[in-house]
């Protein structure tokens, strides 16, 4: 979440329990219940339609996500690197677009797009699910009847898990394929390639280093943008100006927070010629020996290359996350509740 990454604001349990932040009746069924005529909360899913809610609106808004920001990531990709050919050398990421379209054709920095959108769509669709579910439950657990920023931490990490396990094989033939005179023209040729020369296990050689980088990105992000829609929207109503702000601004701090480790987890991919030859070993190996190779190589402004497209590519993409996701669950709730009236 690449990008990636994003979470569904949150709701109080249906039972009854004490008065939300800020006053209120208790939340139970009946306080719960919409009145004649007006728009279904949906905040509060129908019991039995909740998950595949989630699941399809998770989806939609993951592969868009990806999409529209695709070119941003593969300008990060690029800008990351610790010695950049002379031809890939940019100074904004403006610049590097410009440049890779002028000279390596219009189409270049979409190359990946198609792997990416098939993984992206069940790999959102778990995440969001698997979140949800755990953050009613720890929530009810650690402050019954109300949000709280531990569970919602906790539910985003182990989300985590589950979408960069669908993510990881996704993002290593993306990655081969986004880099400068990369071989590889179409997403079956880098399949195969990798199969037959790497075997399966190169699917999932930086899995762990995926873990952490996004662990710690999705916590950030999930407690930023559940506070901000505290502030911004503390009803919980469905409230697009709200969900793209919080949104953004979620995915800016937790880009910029944990740029180092999405530094580190590139040069454990790309293995460049350079750091390699900075290692005694030869070969970098684990988040430890990356961070010393990355400082031994560029000294500690290192940690922060690519800064810049990280927290551009991240704060339209949580934006469009969290809005377009919103606005599905809103759709789709909405209806539901329609059906079970009997409209």
């Amino acid at each position: 979440m690449g990008g990636a990454y994003s979470a569904l604001a949150n709701r109080p349990d249906t039972a009854p329990g004490p008065p939300p932040p800020g006053g209120g009746p208790p939340f139970s069924e009946a306080a719960r219940r919409p009145e004649p005529g007006s728009d279904p909360d949906y905040e509060a899913l129908p019991q039995g339609a909740a998950v595949s809610t989630h699941m399809l609106a998770g989806a939609v808004a993951g592969v868009l996500e990806h999409c529209v920001m695709y070119p941003i990531d593969c300008v990060k990709t690029r800008m990351q690197s610790l010695q950049p050919e002379p031809a890939a050398r940019y100074r904004n990421v403006l610049e590097a677009l410009w440049r890779i379209v002028q000279t390596e054709g219009f189409w270049r920095p979409m190359r990946g797009m198609n792997i990416t959108a098939t993984g992206a769509g069940p790999a959102h669709a778990l995440y969001f699910a698997c979140y949800e579910k755990l953050k009613k439950t720890l929530s009810d657990v650690i402050h019954a009847g109300g949000n709280s920023h531990v569970a919602n931490g906790a539910a985003g990490c182990v989300a985590t898990l589950l979408h960069d396990a669908a993510m990881n094989p996704v993002e290593v033939i993306k990655q081969r394929m986004q880099m400068y005179n990369s071989p590889y023209q179409r997403v079956t040729d880098c399949v195969r390639a990798v199969w037959r020369n790497e075997g399966a296990r190169a699917f999932y050689r930086s899995y762990t280093t995926q873990l952490t980088m996004n662990i710690p990105f999705q916590a950030i992000h999930f407690m930023t943008y559940e506070f901000l829609q505290e502030q911004l929207n503390p009803q919980r109503q469905y409230n697009p100006g709200s969900h793209v702000v919080s949104g953004a601004c979620a995915g800016a701090v937790a880009a910029a927070a944990t740029t180092p480790l999405d530094v580190c987890k590139t040069l454990l991919n790309t293995q460049e010629s350079l750091a390699l030859n900075s290692n005694i070993s030869g070969h970098i190996t684990g988040m430890a020996n990356a961070f010393r190779t990355v400082y031994r190589v560029g000294g500690v402004t290192a940690y922060f290359r690519g800064v810049q497209a990280r927290v551009i590519y991240q704060m339209p993409s949580t934006a469009i996350a969290w809005s377009v996701y919103e606005f599905f669950k809103y759709i789709l709730t909405k209806r539901q509740e329609e059906r079970r009236a009997g409209k």
